[in-house]
């Protein structure tokens, strides 16, 4: 009992501590999306997650380190789907799968999308690590799952890393041009209807060009 009791304290110490870095993280990612990593300051991002700088500075030692942080975090969830695509699974709905999920996060968290596409267009000076060393790996270990689907004949000969290029275009299209969308369609991701429409038609069109429709 008496160790259970000085557990207590040090254990609710941890949660309070993880539950204030993802609030920092949420800030950071709301922020950096808005304004950029050299427009966003580190009392800007403290104001908005309820802590002082100082408490800040205690989980992230300075402002590139927490915009790094906050890029790697979208990074895995964005990534996330992606290792549901295995050898064994039935390549028509594991696809259909993968582009729903995709939508889904176009729709759910457009600005970790919107984030991640600004790094990339300048050329991912801070990311760049990552993306040469886990998205790559994790890219080539699914273009291996296609290329076996490829040899089985399940699916029509596609380089397999286009075919993933392709999807990502095409999904996060709707997360990080959505004002585009909204402009020429009246409708975005909110809209159930439209939701339901964009997830049935970017399936067909992936599906159809592998042979799948």
């Amino acid at each position: 009992m008496v160790g259970s009791g000085i557990g207590a304290p040090a254990r609710r110490q941890r949660r309070d501590g993880a539950l204030r870095r993802e609030a920092v993280l949420d800030a950071g990612l709301e922020i950096f999306s808005t304004v950029g990593l050299h427009g966003a300051s580190l009392d800007q991002i403290a104001l908005r997650a309820g802590l002082s700088k100082t408490n800040l500075l205690y989980y992230f030692r300075t402002k590139e380190d927490l915009y790094v942080a906050v890029l790697r975090r979208v990074l895995d969830v964005w990534l996330d789907p992606l290792h549901a695509l295995d050898a064994d699974s039935e390549p028509a709905e594991a696809l259909k799968r993968y582009i729903r999920s995709k939508i889904t996060l176009s729709r759910d968290a457009p600005r970790a999308s919107r984030l991640f596409c600004l790094e990339i267009v300048q050329g991912a000076p801070l990311l760049r690590a990552e993306l040469e060393g886990p998205l790559r790996d994790l890219v080539e270990a699914k273009a291996a799952v296609l290329r076996g689907w490829i040899a089985e004949g399940r699916i029509a000969p596609h380089d397999p890393r286009h075919l993933v290029f392709a999807i990502w275009a095409v999904t996060q299209h709707y997360a990080d041009f959505a004002v585009q969308v909204e402009a020429i369609t009246g409708r975005d991701l909110s809209d159930e209807a439209f939701f339901e429409q964009t997830v049935e038609s970017t399936q067909r069109l992936i599906l159809a060009s592998l042979g799948l429709s």
